[in-house]
């Protein structure tokens, strides 16, 4: 019976220190709370984009990446910025970069060429990657905007 106690007693140990271990480990992570505010337009298959991005903090963020997807096909050829990439038939990853704590980041701009010339299309835009920074109100980093074809500014 005492062998039942003593090994009971270590697995509450080890439980208490793993607990222990484990919620020290949640605490130091970063936290900050990205977000994407900005403008579309879309003319004869061609969409216009602007946007800034902002952490809200509390943590900074080393380095971010932004998934842009359109609900059309991009044209096969695209021309665009640097730290922008390709990342499938309808979308688009763009570098953020450094965002220190409740501060806007560098405005990214770009201009993506459809494959058809629709009346409308909806741009999707979300964080993929924030440098192992957790997102506790991740709704604000994901935007959703219906751009109709008519040239004018659509804002988010």
């Amino acid at each position: 019976m005492r062998s039942v106690r003593v090994l009971g007693a270590a697995v509450a140990a080890v439980l208490l220190v793993a607990g222990g271990a484990a919620g020290a480990g949640a605490a130091q992570e970063p936290e900050a709370d990205l977000a994407y505010h900005g403008a579309a337009s879309l003319t004869s298959g061609q969409v216009d984009l602007r946007f800034t991005p902002r952490n809200h903090g509390p943590s900074a963020v080393p380095d971010a990446t932004v998934r842009l997807r359109w609900s059309e096909p991009l044209a096969v050829r695209q021309e665009l910025p640097g730290g922008c990439a390709r990342s499938g038939a309808r979308a688009v990853l763009c570098r953020v970069g450094a965002l220190a704590a409740d501060e806007a980041g560098e405005r990214i701009a770009l201009r993506v060429q459809l494959r058809k010339e629709p009346s409308e299309v909806r741009l999707e835009i979300d964080t993929v990657w924030s440098s192992g920074a957790v997102d506790r109100n991740p709704d604000n980093d994901r935007q959703r905007v219906l751009i109709l074809d008519t040239g004018d500014a659509y804002y988010f």
